[in-house]
This record gives structure tokens, sequence and C-alpha cells, in this order.
């Protein structure tokens, strides 16, 4: 353990933090790390992940979920009589209770403590908390994503709305802090999400795996890879997809790779419980979603020495690959230019680790210790 001095009572609060994600990554990394520097650390979710994944099996934090089981999916009536139906007004009085009885939880927990943070881990647990006895607590507001995707949703209200009341608004890059300050978002600082792990040693780069690290759902645009994939295969014979997530397109995306002839060569490995071996075993990681702010798996292949193929998403995604120095960033959308881009390292053993060395200096910074240094300044200067 590390001790900086001076112990604080230190609440994340998340929708779900216990899911296979980027930010939950993030929220259970920090708990842990602030926990080891003799900070009191409490990490809340508010609603219980569908598939826990197992982040930290000794954790230096308490732990605990609001509510007792994972939302039902939305339910619209058809017909007047279903809406006055007496089972669906005991359903809906059930979920009035769950959720009182939820935020009765941590306002108790909130009130046994006389200062210290409330860390929001997004725009949505702040409305949720919103409403509760915290403010003898001092908040501070997290955003995972860009401001594109915020301007583009809900969210870029609801921080306008609540993180504007709070001591610090954190982003993940200095062109979102720009953006948000113009939307009139005073207290906008930037913080970078923490590496889980820095290896000793980079990864080989000669297993001939190109990787993809995330949930199999749309948002990611997987099936973009596997077009991709499949155009450039033929001429890149013995190398192989690797997709590490699970989630709803499993089927369509396995379909798809069987109608394009490459069913042999793209291989699903479900959720990994240790992403630093994973990275290990690959030779590039490529990045193709529909939007991302500051994707940790560009990060932490970056660390393990593993070259990125991205699309040229956010100024995040621009932070943490240099384009023709530790990676290549291609238009967003393009599917042949990103096939290019994948060839391009599949057929130069020299470019990858090029790459991958350049990238993994890139990402130093990012390192654990580093980051937290950058929170506990972050305290001390609110403290102030």
């Amino acid at each position: 353990m590390t001790d900086t001095g001076t112990s604080r009572n230190i609440f994340f609060v998340g929708i779900d933090v216990d899911s296979m994600g980027g930010s939950q990554r993030v929220l259970h990394t920090l708990a842990q790390g602030m926990g080891d520097r003799g900070h009191r650390v409490h990490l809340i979710g508010i609603r219980p992940a569908a598939e826990p994944f197992p982040y930290n099996p000794r954790p230096s934090y308490a732990h605990s979920t609001l509510y007792p089981k994972p939302p039902e999916p939305a339910w619209r009536p058809r017909t007047l009589g279903e809406r006055l139906s007496p089972s669906h007004r005991m359903d809906a009085r059930r979920s009035k209770s769950d959720q009182a009885q939820a935020r009765a939880v941590l306002a108790e927990k909130m009130s046994e403590v006389k200062d210290g943070y409330i860390v929001f881990g997004s725009p949505w647990a702040a409305d949720w908390v919103m409403s509760l006895e915290w403010q003898h607590l001092k908040g501070i507001g997290q955003y995972h994503e860009s401001f594109l995707q915020a301007r583009t949703s809900a969210n870029l209200g609801l921080i306008k709305r609540h993180y504007s009341l709070l001591d610090k608004t954190l982003v993940l890059s200095s062109g979102d802090a720009d953006e948000f300050r113009s939307q009139r978002v005073p207290n906008v600082s930037v913080m970078p999400n923490p590496l889980p792990f820095y290896p000793d040693e980079p990864a080989p780069l000669d297993t001939r795996r190109i990787g993809a690290v995330g949930r199999l759902e749309a948002i990611k645009r997987l099936d973009r890879l596997i077009d991709a994939f499949a155009a450039e295969s033929p001429a890149h014979p013995g190398w192989e997809l690797h997709l590490f997530g699970d989630g709803p397109l499993e089927g369509e995306l396995r379909a798809q790779a069987t109608r394009l002839g490459v069913a042999d060569k793209v291989v699903f490995r479900g959720a990994a419980k240790d992403m630093q071996a994973a990275y290990r075993e690959l030779s590039m990681v490529v990045i193709c979603s529909e939007r991302e702010g500051r994707p940790m798996a560009l990060a932490e292949a970056s660390a393990s020495g593993v070259p990125c193929v991205s699309f040229n998403l956010s100024g995040g995604v621009r932070e943490l690959v240099d384009d023709g120095v530790t990676g290549t960033l291609v238009t967003p959308g393009d599917i042949p230019a990103l096939g290019r881009a994948m060839a391009e390292l599949m057929g130069d053993d020299d470019l990858r680790a090029r790459y991958g060395a350049a990238a993994r200096e890139h990402v130093a910074a990012l390192a654990l210790p580093r980051v937290l240094d950058r929170w506990d300044a972050l305290f001390a200067e609110i403290d102030r």
C-alpha cells in the first residue's frame, strides 16, 4: 500500500459497474488503486450486471449494488386493458418500492461519513443521485465518451444540468474539454483513464492474430471488421481474427463470417478474464466502432506493445494513436481503407514491431501510479 498522507472517503457511483466494459474497468481500476493508497473507497452500482465480470479478486475497496436484480426489458402495453391490468399496477408499485429502497440504502451509506467525495461514473448516475442528501460530499463528474457522443444524445443536457453544479467535471481529452466549456460547463478538467496494467515485457507480435475487444453489440460495428478481414485475408494466409467479448450479435457475426468464407479464421473468444494475457496473444488490435471517446482497448493494447488500427473517431482516439508512429488511423466507416491498413501491418513484421514499441512508450504516462498522482493532486486542489 502507498500512503499519500491524506486518507479520504471516496464513493464511486455508476449505473452498472460490473459488466465487461471500458468504463466499468476504469472504475474498478481507480477504486483498487485509491484503496491501495489508503483511501476509504466504496464502489456502488445502482443496478447489478446481468453477467458480472470479476475485475479484482482481492479488492481493496468496498463494493455493493443498490437494486436486487438487473432491470427487466422495457414493457409497453398494447391496449388500455393491459395498461390497467392489476398485474401491471402491481409491477409498477414494486418497481417504485425497489427504487425507494435503493435510494434509501445509498443515502444511508453516504450519511455514515462526515465528508469526502462522490465521483459519478456517468451523467445518468448523477441524475439518479441528485435528489438525495449528498451535499456534505464534494462532487466530481466523469464522462467516458466524446463530446460528439454527448451532443448527439441526452448526455449533454444531463452534463449541463448536473455536472455544472459539481466541483469538477472530468473529460478524456483537451479537445473535448474545450467543447464542453463552449457549452457553458465551467468546471472542466482533463483526466485520462488509467491503464489497469503496464506489462514488464511487450507482446511478441508473432501470432498472426488480429484482435478486437468489447461487447458484441451494434455500436462496435464488428461487421465492418469481418468485412475488411475477409477482403484481405486471402493475401495473408495464416492470419486469424479473434473477437474478445460476448453479446447479442454473436449469432449474426458468426453467420457473416460463414457467408464470407472466413468462419475457420474468425475465433469468438468470449469474455476474457485475463486481458493482459489476451493482448500478449495478439499482433494487432482494431477499433471500428460507430463512436468512441477514449477506448481502453487502444490504451491497453498500446501498453502491451501491440500496434493499433482505428477509425479516427474522436480526440481521445487521436491522443492514443499517433497516426503513422504508433498505429494507423483511417476515415470512419471506410471499410476498404480499414482493410488496407490491416493488410499493411499483416505484411510487415518490422512495421508492427516499430509501431508496437512506439505505442508502449506513448501511453507510459497512463500507468496507474501516474494517473493516481493526478487524482490526488485534484483532490488537494478542490480541498483548498
